[in-house]
């Protein structure tokens, strides 16, 4: 056995392609041989677990072996039996095995006496060692502002274009001319707005001779409240934004959710500092003194917190499995936070260290025990007891007011009411004989738990004695309208109280700071020990750890979540400001610097420009992390002005784009999309805010607003269970937990909803009677005009001769064919919107350059 595997071992060293295995150094524990360790068998023997009594963390630790001996013998590959246990596949357990190549690095690695890169410590803590080699990866450097490289001969506006021109040149390339003018107020447009411009705006830039005409139009467009709304849907996404709590088939609907929808766009309307953005999303109840009441500006603090209380909660009907159900919301919580803050999966470190990224078991819970005393399963909130009620004290006096008029009203109502029934009961009882008027009277008169059997017993034989204010008609109708007037005139000095509203957040219980404790491989059911709330530990510098110290007890939080926000946003931070600029790189872009957004760990992509990524991280510190400065950076550049035209040489060195040698065409997203098709047929409502426009399923199973709002779609309900059948076609996201990246598709419900939708065919005839009312009458000059207008509307273009002709002969043919349809109707107008139905079905349309 032992030739057959030294026999293998020569083939795959042959053939190996890793880098470490062809270096001519030999390979050292820390830098090639801990990784695979880490990724297969430290679960097993490593940390809090050490199976068999191995312990894999250190070279020495694995020499010395468990009960079965020593598991390595350095300089002797075949009495090392850690390596044989890998070879026969026996270690470790299970169908995933190590891949070849990383068993000849083993083996290499003993072979040459198992060398470590450094002395190794005397003793280790829990979890697993942080070397020197994690702190070397790139997302956990400290953060540096480079010096911008000097580019002759190249077109730079900014830093930004200096850094992508340097880079295209080391590949022969350079920088594409700028788009015309057409294009790039449309560009910026839909990326600031999420709409397209009009002809008329359309027009009016392109003919602006003035020199920073450009720069007019990015500040024009960051200054409308559509920009809010545009860019808070970006973050609604990263957030997890529900208007349900997926709780099961149930659903429950989420009342008071749209508050943090309006408080993401009020705030980047108000273009926030995303440090303060940041810590009121996280801490915001602990920014907020309660005792006098609650502002205006106090309650958008608290809405902030519907940041951390947008995951699934499946405790929101009560059934089920409480504790089960309270912890996971907790979990998929820190994954929010980690994905959308570090851009990284930290969730995989809830049941063991981390495979692949320097985040242990024990990190993973210390960043728990941050949130804990908010979330707190042993002492769980379900969402309708963490509702605050927005009642300030002169609501309450001008209730009270209202009250104590509309008391004596209602009294007077009520005695009345009681009157007429009196009357109308002595016409019934006049029915009867006499004896029995007597016996029903008593009957009436005793108290109904006083009733004798044969008092009850004669009441029901008589049921017409029941009389109430709804039969009072068969009696007196003029009593019963009467009394209907009164209780309206009562109902309507009641509505004179302010109406009492909610918001939903996320707080501590005054007085509790539970303790957290590491579940074993993440069982809730299996606490092991303690730990202190903090950051993670790669995040600090070599022997630091950023730790949280409780607020006094006497206070109403324990502080550590507005400590922990303090310290993402204090600008030194290796993730947070990285994660933020490369995502919103990606959405001027379609694609990030890091094109992993969520992952800047082992296993996510590599900076494509590092350069770039750090400054552009440093400078959204600098800028006092304003985002609209940063947008005006970014789209002021050459980078971003690109044409995106492509050529041969671009295709083969840059054919991705990934280097940015020109703008990347993409499609429009699906929120755009319908709030463009809304915008051309003349529908869009732009009325802001306000509680979400449910959502209903039709007789084809189709998703859809109540009533065909034409409202912007981040104001439609975002239901788990009821997800809009046209922004899913194209690509909106159904929220599990939260959606990192959008991923543009191509498929075939997309056609189908634009060919044979009810909600485009709807717009496009919308469309056409849009433009028969600008161009009314049935000449060949009124068509002519329409063609025009049409082209201007959608395409922000004029038709060219051939568009115009071929226009033409489509409505000729069109009109002729419906002329010989008796039953059909406005002939002119359907032929005009089969040709709307084209333009919107176009690339031109659905696509930006």
């Amino acid at each position: 056995m032992t030739e057959v595997r030294t026999t293998i071992a020569a083939v795959l060293l042959a053939g190996c392609c890793g880098a470490s295995a062809l270096a001519t150094e030999p390979p050292t524990f820390e830098k090639d041989v801990r990784p695979i360790f880490k990724t297969y068998c430290l679960d097993c023997h490593g940390g809090d677990s050490t199976k068999g009594k191995l312990d894999l963390r250190l070279r020495r630790f694995a020499e010395k072996g468990g009960t079965s001996g020593p598991a390595l013998n350095p300089g002797n590959v075949d009495d090392s039996y850690l390596l044989a246990r890998i070879q026969d596949g026996e270690m470790p357990p299970g169908e995933k095995k190590v891949p070849a190549e990383q068993v000849a690095l083993i083996e290499r690695w003993i072979a040459a006496g198992a060398p470590t890169a450094r002395p190794e410590p005397e003793t280790l803590p829990p979890g697993l060692p942080i070397t020197e080699e994690d702190r070397a990866h790139w997302a956990y450097q400290p953060m540096r502002k480079p010096t911008p490289p000097v580019v002759e001969g190249a077109h730079v506006r900014t830093p930004i274009d200096a850094f992508v021109a340097s880079r295209l040149r080391e590949k022969g390339l350079g920088l594409s001319p700028d788009a015309d003018r057409r294009t790039l107020i449309r560009r910026a447009t839909f990326d600031l707005t999420g709409l397209s411009p009009t002809w008329e705006e359309t027009q009016a830039f392109v003919d602006d001779s003035r020199e920073d005409a450009y720069e007019r139009l990015i500040d024009r467009l960051l200054a409308s409240p559509q920009y809010g709304e545009r860019w808070g849907r970006h973050w609604l996404d990263v957030a997890g934004y529900s208007d349900s709590d997926g709780d099961g088939s149930t659903d429950t609907a989420r009342p008071y959710a749209y508050k943090y929808r309006d408080y993401v766009v009020r705030a980047f309307n108000a273009d926030k500092p995303l440090d303060r953005f940041i810590v009121e999303q996280l801490a915001g109840d602990e920014l907020v003194d309660r005792k006098d009441g609650i502002s205006p500006d106090e309650a958008e603090t608290l809405a902030a917190t519907g940041f951390l209380r947008m995951v699934v909660d499946g405790t929101a009907s009560g059934g089920g499995d409480l504790p089960l159900a309270s912890n996971q919301m907790v979990a998929d919580a820190i994954k929010v936070v980690g994905s959308s803050l570090y851009g990284l999966t930290v969730g995989c470190a809830q049941c063991h260290d981390h495979r692949y990224d320097p985040i242990s078991q024990e990190d993973y819970y210390r960043l728990r025990a941050v949130f804990e005393p908010a979330f707190d399963p042993s002492h769980w909130r379900r969402p309708g007891q963490r509702l605050i009620s927005l009642y300030t004290d002169a609501d309450r006096a001008k209730a009270a007011a209202v009250e104590a008029e509309a008391a004596p009203l209602q009294k007077a109502v009520s005695e009345k009411r009681e009157r007429f029934i009196a009357e109308a009961i002595e016409i019934e009882l006049k029915k009867h004989p006499e004896p029995e008027q007597s016996k029903l009277r008593e009957a009436r008169a005793e108290a109904a738990d006083k009733r004798t059997p044969e008092q009850k017993q004669l009441l029901a034989d008589n049921p017409s004695l029941n009389i109430t204010s709804g039969v009072l008609y068969q009696y007196n109708a003029k009593a019963a309208e009467e009394l209907k007037k009164d209780d309206q005139a009562v109902a309507a000095k009641r509505a004179e109280k302010p109406t009492e509203d909610f918001v939903a957040v996320l707080d501590e219980a005054p007085g509790i700071r539970p303790e957290t404790k590491i579940f074993h491989r993440g069982d809730h059911r299996q606490p092991t020990r303690a730990v202190a709330p903090g950051d993670l530990t790669i995040t600090s510098p070599e022997g630091g750890r950023f730790e949280v110290a409780d607020a006094d007890p006497k206070a109403g939080s324990s502080g550590r979540r507005l400590a922990f926000a303090k310290r993402l946003t204090e600008g030194r931070h290796p993730l947070v400001a990285r994660a933020l600029a490369n995502r919103i790189w990606m959405h001027h872009f379609g694609r990030g610097i890091v094109e992993t957004p969520s992952d800047f760990g082992a296993l996510g992509g590599r900076p494509s420009n590092p350069e770039l990524l750090d400054w552009l991280a440093s400078e959204l510190v600098d800028s006092g992390w304003s985002l609209k400065q940063f947008h005006r950076l970014i789209m002021t550049s050459t980078v971003y002005r690109q044409s995106s035209l492509r050529d041969s040489q671009r295709d083969r060195i840059d054919g991705d784009g990934a280097l940015l040698s020109r703008y990347p065409v993409r499609r429009i997203d699906a929120e755009s999309l319908r709030d463009a098709v809304l915008q051309v047929a003349g529908r869009l409502d732009r009325m802001p805010f306000g509680p979400s426009v449910e959502v209903v399923e039709d007789a084809l199973g189709l998703v859809g607003p109540v009533g065909d709002t034409p409202r912007r779609s981040v104001y439609i309900q975002v239901r788990r269970s009821r997800p809009v059948s046209f922004l899913t076609a194209f690509d909106a996201p159904v929220m599990a937990v939260n959606c990192e990246r959008r991923v543009e598709a191509t498929s075939a419900p997309q056609a189908l909803m634009l060919m044979n939708g009810s909600f485009l065919l709807k717009h496009a005839e919308a469309l056409a009677g849009r433009l028969i009312a600008g161009a009314p009458g049935d000449d060949e000059a009124a068509v002519d005009r329409r063609i025009v207008e049409a082209w201007r509307t959608t395409y922000l273009r004029s038709p060219s001769p051939e568009e115009t002709a071929a226009a033409r002969e489509y409505l000729a043919a069109q009109k002729a064919v419906l002329d010989k349809d008796p039953a059909a109707k406005d002939r002119d107008r359907t032929a005009l919107a089969g040709l709307c139905q084209q333009l919107l079905n176009s690339n031109e349309f659905l696509y930006v350059d």
